[in-house]
């Protein structure tokens, strides 16, 4: 089963590299880099099977992530995306990347548990038991998304 989302086309996951993910989950990243703009409305922030090792030597990402381990493979929280843009100046934020799409991210929420899952590239969606599963953890959330409980 696939969980709809309030548009009716089923909830969708970001799939965020390491250290990244770790950055908008425990962090103050509200800002996502990506090639193409995102519809908004709510995503499952997901770790991907891979960490971009040359962040981990960035102040800001070091300084974001101590104390925290980098799963990867599993979903560590939900986020709703607001808006997007890009920068035509000064960029938005620390986190912000020229000459690409800024995805704006706001209610982030932490799991206080990672729940595994295989994520994609690109909006993908999010099988219904993962999100029942997110859901047991963030019970205060559940109103938005009635069709994933029992």
């Amino acid at each position: 089963m696939i969980a709809t989302h309030e548009s009716g086309g089923g909830i969708r996951g970001i799939t965020i590299k390491q250290p990244w993910a770790a950055c908008i989950v425990y962090g103050d990243k509200r800002v996502e880099n990506r090639p193409r703009p995102w519809a908004p409305g709510w995503y499952l922030l997901h770790a991907g099977a891979s960490i971009d090792r040359a962040a981990l030597r960035d102040p800001l990402v070091a300084r974001t992530i101590r104390g925290h381990r980098l799963h990867t493979r599993t979903v560590l929280g939900i986020a709703r995306i607001t808006g997007c843009h890009t920068d035509d100046g000064d960029p938005c934020s620390p986190w912000a990347q020229s000459e690409c799409h800024h995805l704006v991210l706001d209610d982030v929420h932490a799991l206080p548990l990672p729940v595994p899952c295989t994520g994609a590239l690109g909006p993908w969606r999010v099988p219904g038991d993962v999100l029942e599963q997110v859901l047991l953890q963030l019970p205060h959330l559940t109103s938005l998304f009635p069709e994933a409980t029992p």
